[in-house]
């Protein structure tokens, strides 16, 4: 048994946010660029949607190689209600505690379930900002999730090991007083 904290609290409000960000998508807005640069809202949407579906697969043990990274066909009034089942199937596979200390293959790493629910938990944050971003909605994020993102993130993505085509570019320069969820984007390699 490990003494790590349990993860789900912080990955609880990183879903709570991100879904007030889903459910706030108008259909004009789907086509809206994101920060991240290969998608589009409705992109991001998808993409959001196939992450809570790949780890709650995950969570359970088995293979997600056939979900695509990107979801695609749902109807533009969808994207609410794809998140929330997603969501709800994410949240019943991790609510069993034998879940957070069994290994975990997320095809990219095997790690033990807190460690990539903690993972996930700043993904969210993170694509919480991208559409904050590209839908004028930056006011209403969580600065605690971004300031722990922020302690994490190093120990998974290091800027020495980072490059344009990875997951997350190079760190973007910003002032040193700029608000926690600019250093967060900045950090990531996007450009706030």
């Amino acid at each position: 048994m490990t003494t790590q904290p349990d993860p789900r609290p912080f990955f609880t409000r990183s879903l709570d946010q991100i879904g007030e960000q889903v459910t706030a998508v108008r259909p004009d807005e789907l086509s809206n660029r994101t920060p991240c640069t290969d998608y589009d809202v409705r992109a991001l949407l998808g993409h959001v949607v196939s992450v809570l579906r790949r780890l709650a697969l995950a969570g359970a043990g088995t293979d997600f190689s056939e979900v695509p990274g990107v979801i695609v066909g749902i109807d533009d009034e969808g994207w609410s209600d794809a998140f929330t089942r997603a969501r709800d199937e994410v949240e019943r596979v991790w609510a069993d505690d034998g879940v957070l200390d069994r290994m975990v293959d997320l095809q990219w790493a095997v790690l033990p379930g807190r460690t990539a629910l903690d993972a996930y938990t700043h993904e969210f944050t993170i694509h919480s900002w991208d559409l904050a971003h590209a839908t004028g909605r930056i006011a209403d994020l969580d600065p605690d999730l971004a300031a722990r993102a922020l302690e994490v993130l190093p120990a998974f993505a290091p800027p020495e090991q980072r490059s344009d085509k990875g997951t997350f570019g190079p760190v973007v320069p910003v002032p040193d007083d700029a608000d926690i969820y600019t250093r967060l984007a900045a950090y990531t390699g996007r450009h706030p």
